[in-house]
């Protein structure tokens, strides 16, 4: 090391030792095609959440507010997104790269399933090929250009999350939970990593918060009161959506129509994630 060292490498053609030690990035390029300005990732501590249904609708959201929308389905061995938009095409590729996929509302997306040869064949697959083709789904496809991304994430906090947030330029996380205790404490670990690795959290949206009684209009709290402002407060974040359980809401994603869903509870979510 130099005794005029100023500890700034990027400033310094020297050759030192010092400089073996930076930290490398991760980060991988996208396709040379391909120019994306915003890119979300929706996950949650657990499975069973609703965080496909989320995802699918914040993308049907942004779509109709005029912004450039795509979905990369990194939930590899439990991939739903395909079926919520009701698409069967598989995916195809050209000299170029891989083609995503794109909805009858113009969204585009990649999802194992649109490679596979049925989509109920299971994903029988080791940690680091699930990974790796989450890195090809962002380095491999031409994507074009996009106002945002949604990265409809796996469930958890294990490798291919980590992945994801190590190898994708992710602007900010959008966390999924139900009301029950236990769900809330899981959370938690959710958003400890993303704090970890230095995601902002935009906020949490509770899925199944309430059913709503088709007599009298009353929330009926069918898994208990929420903690979800709690959960909020305690990460200085704000609780952006609280989903109720609607049966035609859950009939159109079983149906493939999600892009025709009817609905206000996700305005605010969308304005803001949007910001």
């Amino acid at each position: 090391m130099s005794e005029n060292c100023t500890h700034d490498c990027s400033t310094c053609g020297a050759a030192c030792p010092s400089r073996d030690q930076q930290p490398q990035s991760l980060l991988e390029k996208p396709h040379a095609g391909t120019n994306i300005k915003k890119v979300v990732a929706v996950m949650s501590g657990k499975g069973g959440v609703g965080k496909s249904m989320v995802t699918a609708l914040l993308a049907v959201l942004a779509q109709r507010a005029g912004y450039k929308t795509a979905i990369l389905d990194a939930d590899i061995t439990g991939p739903s997104i395909p079926k919520a938009f009701g698409i069967q095409d598989k995916a195809m590729g050209s000299s170029e790269g891989i083609l995503p996929v794109v909805s009858k509302t113009g969204i585009k997306m990649m999802s194992v399933n649109l490679l596979l040869e049925e989509e109920t064949d299971p994903v029988v697959w080791r940690g680091p090929v699930i990974a790796g083709t989450v890195k090809q789904f962002w380095t491999d496809v031409l994507w074009g250009d996009l106002d945002v991304m949604f990265i409809d994430m796996p469930p958890g906090t294990g490798d291919v999350p980590l992945t994801v947030f190590q190898s994708i330029p992710v602007d900010a996380a959008v966390v999924v939970t139900t009301p029950q205790a236990l769900v809330g404490m899981i959370v938690e670990k959710a958003m400890n990593m993303a704090g970890m690795m230095n995601i902002p959290v935009k906020g949490i949206i509770e899925n199944m918060s309430y059913a709503l009684c088709p007599d009298c209009g009353r929330h009926v709290p069918v898994f208990g009161e929420s903690h979800a402002q709690e959960i909020a407060a305690r990460f200085n974040t704000r609780v952006l959506a609280q989903l109720p359980i609607h049966m035609k809401l859950a009939a159109a994603c079983d149906q493939g129509l999600i892009e025709l869903f009817e609905g206000d509870w996700m305005d605010q979510a969308i304005r803001e994630i949007l910001k």
